[in-house]
């Protein structure tokens, strides 16, 4: 199995979630998040004077997937998540060694 943690940009979480709904994998774990990249942050204006804004709101998707499905479900989250500006995002990819249903207690591929 492969946990696939997601970066994206807040306006696309829909996008991609009905994205994953499509790929068959409607399970997912959501976290607002803050944080930034190699732009390190961004400068607006407020009443004529500029600061930084260091740390910008992201959404971080989390996703347990069969080995096999893990690079599709890469492809649709980036394909869905994608706008093309700086600010995009980043996709891991982790082993995961087992999973275990609480109320079952079945382990394995079947509780995904």
């Amino acid at each position: 199995m492969k946990k696939i943690e997601a970066i994206v940009r807040p306006e696309k979480l829909d996008e991609v979630l009905d994205e994953l709904e499509k790929q068959g994998y409607a399970g997912v774990t959501i976290t607002k998040v803050e944080g930034h990249g190699q732009q390190k942050g961004i400068v607006e204006q407020f009443r004529g004077k500029e600061y930084k804004l260091r740390l910008l709101p992201k959404t971080k998707i989390e996703i347990v997937v069969k080995n096999e499905d893990a690079v599709r479900i890469t492809n649709a989250i980036a394909e869905s998540a994608y706008t093309g500006e700086v600010g995009d995002g980043k996709i891991f990819v982790l082993e995961v060694l087992d999973a275990m249903r609480v109320r079952t207690k079945e382990k394995g591929e079947i509780v995904i």
